[in-house]
């Protein structure tokens, strides 16, 4: 019987093992990584039908390979409790099968993460993807594939914000995407979405975005296509929540929601245009689509992003096949379809690991990044200070970056208590890493990034954590707006996760013990407020002058939050 590619990934480690006990290799993983994992082992894929689909979300603006530790903390609430993808470490590797220690392992869990970041390297880089989409496509042939674009694409890194997304736009398009959908394009502003998007020559699909003046479609809803002789529509669904998440003022043409009945409709337009394989391009997030899923009929995948979860391989939900290929470049996600009599009769699915080490990159698309990021070499790679700790973002309630962000805010800005907000996107440094201009970017790249500072009373503070709370653990996922908690500095609190909104907060106190009372007024500092007008200095401004002025930072990983399920 042929190796499959995670028969490959998963004999890994104990190959490795077994070269260190032969005396071969001071690191016997290493020693894999670098000789044994190729290519060709990564694309080994049940291959079958007239149909695959390539999917690809939530970069983040990374042109180049990066290092991203995944959460070591995902909760999911009530019906969604204990299930992909609110799995994490141990409980992830079980449920999927995969061997601790491996290149799956380290791709999808915190897990050893440190050592096996070292041993198999940085993931990502648009070059690499550029690589894997060529060769899927040559594999395939190009008639049978099609390449879609979950959105949150433009935002995220230093020469994003400095050529205004034309980087990400450029680079993508050698890409050859059959269609995108969106959610931070939004805080490019209007005008400058509508210019980028009436040169890319493929559409932005939004089939739940509406003018506001006209109550009518702002943008496409579907585009059809035909892929190995089978019609194929590709519904796009923009993230439902962009106008409470981000600011309003930056596109007030614009009127968001789920619009569930909308979708419907347009399922049923599409199989009444002779449509074989429905596919919803969304930005709602992995349990929003698992509901909806159960809601909207006649959908046969959902090819999800937003929640930068990572599964590797689509769950069945009432029959809908759901794919959440991960985040920051990581992956690349494939689904091969079957179809007969115009359904859809099989299928195979597998996210892609984009180990940068094993894959190389493609010329093309490496001499266009050349073109964005070679003029500001000199500037990316300048050193801010030196890293000895853990520098990371993701998880439900903390992350090292946001810890450190908030140290920053409570320096420069005097305050008591900061508040950096629960974004995903963000990459990770390993002790030992210098801070670069690159690195900060990754962490605050964004077009409202004023500190604020105010003074803020007890209650006021408790709403706001209540209600972002309330965003991310309402039991009904269509009320769950997006994002991570807010991260806090100079307090703590404790979270009782499976309590009704108002009742989840309590013991909020200030970071030497004392409680924060209700009618008492604390001084507040945080960034990336949604509120028009917002004075302060830009985060990547402030953050800049802290790090340079501490020279070393060591951010210990504590947890401020005690949280109770």
């Amino acid at each position: 019987m042929p190796i499959t590619r995670r028969d490959f990934i998963q004999y890994g480690v104990n190959a490795a093992f077994a070269l260190g006990a032969a005396g071969y290799a001071s690191n016997p993983l290493r020693a894999l990584a670098q000789q044994k994992l190729t290519m060709e082992d990564l694309l080994q894929f049940d291959a079958r039908g007239q149909v695959t689909l390539l999917h690809f979300t939530d970069v983040h603006a990374q042109l180049a390979p990066v290092y991203f530790r995944p959460p070591d903390t995902n909760i999911g609430v009530g019906d969604y409790a204990g299930i992909p993808p609110h799995l994490v470490g141990e409980a992830f590797l079980k449920h999927f099968g995969i061997e601790r220690g491996s290149p799956l392992a380290y791709a999808h869990t915190y897990l050893d993460y440190v050592d096996l970041a070292r041993t198999y390297g940085r993931l990502g880089g648009l070059d690499r993807t550029a690589t894997l989409v060529k060769a899927i496509r040559a594999e395939r042939g190009e008639d049978k594939v099609l390449f879609l674009d979950g959105g949150d694409t433009w935002q995220g890194s230093y020469t994003s914000l400095k050529t205004n997304g034309q980087d990400m736009v450029d680079c993508m398009a050698l890409l050859k995407p059959d269609a995108m959908t969106a959610h931070w394009e939004f805080t490019f502003g209007t005008e400058r979405l509508k210019e980028i998007i009436e040169g890319m020559g493929y559409p932005m699909l939004a089939q739940n975005v509406f003018d506001v003046e006209w109550d009518e479609p702002a943008f496409e809803a579907m585009k059809m296509f035909e892929k190995g002789g089978v019609k194929v529509a590709v519904i796009g669904q923009a993230m439902p929540y962009t106008p409470i998440a981000n600011p309003k003022w930056m596109f007030p043409e614009y009127s968001f929601g789920i619009r569930a009945e909308t979708l419907q409709e347009n399922v049923d337009t599409a199989r009444a245009e002779g449509a074989e394989v429905v596919v919803l391009l969304s930005h709602n997030g992995f349990d929003v689509d698992r509901k909806l899923a159960t809601v909207v009929s006649g959908l046969d995948v959902i090819l999800t992003g937003h929640t930068h979860d990572a599964v590797p391989e689509a769950v069945e939900v009432a029959g809908t096949l759901i794919l959440s290929s991960g985040s920051h470049g990581k992956y690349l996600g494939r689904v091969d379809l079957e179809v007969k009599d115009g359904k859809v009769v099989g299928h195979s699915s597998r996210l892609i690991p984009v180990f940068s080490d094993v894959i190389a990159a493609d010329a093309e698309m490496a001499a266009k990044i050349a073109e964005f990021r070679d003029p500001h070499a000199g500037e990316l790679n300048r050193v801010l200070a030196k890293n000895d700790s853990l520098l990371y973002r993701r998880g439900n309630f903390n992350g090292t970056w946001d810890d450190l962000i908030c140290q920053g805010i409570r320096e420069r800005r005097d305050v008591q208590i900061a508040l950096s907000p629960g974004f995903r996107w963000g990459t990770t440094l390993l002790p030992g890493q210098d801070i670069t201009v690159d690195d900060l970017y990754t962490e605050t790249s964004m077009s409202y990034p004023a500190v604020y500072r105010n003074e803020m009373t007890g209650a006021q503070l408790k709403v706001i954590l209540e209600d972002v709370c309330d965003n991310l653990f309402n039991k009904d996922p269509f009320y769950q707006q997006g994002g991570d908690m807010v991260r806090v500095g100079g307090m703590t609190y404790t979270c009782h996760v499976n309590n009704e909104m108002g009742g989840r907060i309590a013991d909020m106190a200030l970071e030497d013990g004392t409680a924060i009372e209700a009618d008492k007024t604390y001084t507040v500092g945080g960034w990336a407020s949604v509120n028009e007008g917002t004075e302060g200095p830009a985060i990547y401004d402030l953050m800049e002058e802290f790090l340079v002025a501490k020279g070393t930072v060591n951010v210990p990983d504590t947890r401020t939050v005690k949280v109770v399920l």
